[in-house]
């Protein structure tokens, strides 16, 4: 079953690591050092809001790119309460 992602934090994730002058290349292979299995190919489409990011993931690169957590949802709306 495949998950429908509700809210997407791609272009945070694009942008954080541009700051952090990083290469998706860079970023797949320090995830790999950290025991994340996470391709180049997989964070492209993270960042492009096609595939859901793991809360594992998003820790490691919270530390990679020196990030705070509003950093990764600046900008981002949430849907309305009910």
């Amino acid at each position: 079953m495949k998950i429908k992602q509700d809210i997407s934090i791609g272009e945070n994730l694009k942008k954080l690591r541009k700051k952090a002058h990083l290469s998706q290349e860079e970023v797949a292979a320090m995830l790999e050092l950290k025991g994340l299995s996470v391709s180049r190919e997989m964070l492209s489409q993270m960042e492009q809001g096609r595939y859901s990011i793991r809360v594992s993931v998003l820790f490691v690169l919270k530390e990679i790119y020196k990030a705070n957590w509003d950093d990764f949802f600046e900008g981002i709306s949430f849907p309305a309460q009910n």
